[in-house]
């Protein structure tokens, strides 16, 4: 039987999505997003709410707002796991979670809500994600790794085994981070260093 998903929110992150579910042998029933665009990839792009019986994906790259988003529908939500990423029979996947082509989630590595793993991004054993967090592509977490709810690992960095990376952190493009990191820092740089907090 087919999954059939709605997704929520029609920009550049939701046709990669649609293209994942389509090679996933899976339907989409509806997209909803507010933007004055009427169709995406073939698929038909709506103002409407998805029903609360269908699934949904949340296709909006941005943290914060796919956290709103989250809290405001009372939908039950699916996850997208492109078939060419490579996941360990014992690693955990939550709900809402998108997993990019190429993409390696390794032995007993716990994903959290509503994530996007990106492309090429590799996350080792043991690695403890968040919920609303982005792993950008080609990101590179060396095992034990934990990272905070709603993070953005910048496309392209390393993080060093055992590190603890804070809530709502913005890694740099190509950081390298070798301590932990608190919520909120805002780290660039080889070695990674703070620069400021965010908001």
């Amino acid at each position: 039987m087919k999954k059939t998903f709605a997704l929520v929110g029609a920009g550049g992150h939701a046709k990669v999505i649609i293209e994942i579910i389509e090679e996933m042998g899976g339907e989409i029933a509806m997209i909803n997003d507010t933007a004055p665009i009427d169709n995406l990839h073939g698929y038909t792009v709506t103002q409407e709410l998805p029903p609360p019986e269908l699934p949904v994906i949340i296709s909006v790259g941005n943290n914060k707002i796919r956290k709103k988003i989250a809290s405001a529908l009372p939908n039950i939500f699916g996850t997208a796991i492109h078939p060419k990423a490579n996941l360990s029979t014992r690693c955990s996947i939550n709900e809402g979670t998108v997993v990019m082509a190429g993409a390696t989630i390794n032995s007993d590595a716990v994903i959290g809500k509503h994530c996007i793993i990106n492309t090429n991004a590799s996350i080792d054993h043991d690695c403890v994600i968040g919920d609303f967090v982005h792993i950008s592509p080609g990101v590179s977490l060396a095992g034990n790794v934990t990272v905070g709810e709603g993070t953005q690992v910048g496309i392209g960095s390393s993080v060093i085994p055992g590190v603890n990376i804070g809530k709502w952190v913005s890694i740099g493009a190509g950081a390298a981070v070798i301590a932990n990191v608190p919520d909120f820092a805002v780290v660039v740089g080889v070695p990674g260093k703070i620069i400021k907090y965010n908001q």
